[in-house]
């Protein structure tokens, strides 16, 4: 059984994109969702969602939510024994995205607008999972402190997706990709 095929299935990104943009929601690219901010390309989700292997019943951060998609995604992969936490920085994204969510009827999954100058939602954590959609320069150790213990954490930094595991924060590499900054 593939989760994350399942979840891009039930899940398809173009309930989560401005009306406007909708057609254009098979192209493999990023699309921009409004306020400098993009709405992922699916295949990067997708490596994401791999290298982030959730499952059921499991406590996530999605930093970065914009439109929504990757929380609802995330939920599905949870189940409705798991708790998914999306945060956003950008208001208007904050409404978007969590009215995306709300059609989805995952009541376990919600969008929150982050705060200014935190990064994750530390009130939260510990979390199993944190799957992060924007690129800071250095891996930064507020989002490492915020794992339970034999979490992961899939993370754009510097051009080169990172895969963090604790306990130790131990990194491992999986490519180069492009993201909008980490604010």
């Amino acid at each position: 059984m593939d989760t994350v095929a399942d979840a891009f299935e039930a899940w398809p990104r173009e309930g989560f994109l401005p009306e406007a943009l909708r057609r254009r929601a098979p192209f493999d690219g990023p699309l921009e969702i409004g306020h400098g901010q993009t709405n992922s390309q699916p295949r990067t989700v997708e490596a994401m969602l791999r290298l982030l292997d959730v499952r059921r019943e499991q406590r996530v951060l999605d930093v970065g939510s914009g439109s929504g998609w990757t929380t609802a995604l995330l939920a599905h992969l949870t189940g409705p024994g798991g708790e998914v936490t999306g945060v956003e920085l950008e208001p208007d994204l904050v409404a978007f995205g969590s009215a995306n969510l709300a059609r989805t009827g995952q009541v376990w999954a919600s969008i929150r607008a982050a705060d200014p100058g935190v990064l994750g939602w530390p009130a939260g954590a510990p979390y199993d999972r944190i799957l992060v959609s924007a690129e800071p320069r250095h891996l930064p150790q507020e989002l490492v402190d915020q794992l339970a213990d034999e979490a992961v954490m899939v993370i754009p930094v510097g051009g080169t997706m990172l895969r963090v595991t604790n306990p130790g924060a131990v990194v491992t590499r999986h490519g180069g990709y492009r993201f909008v900054p980490l604010r």
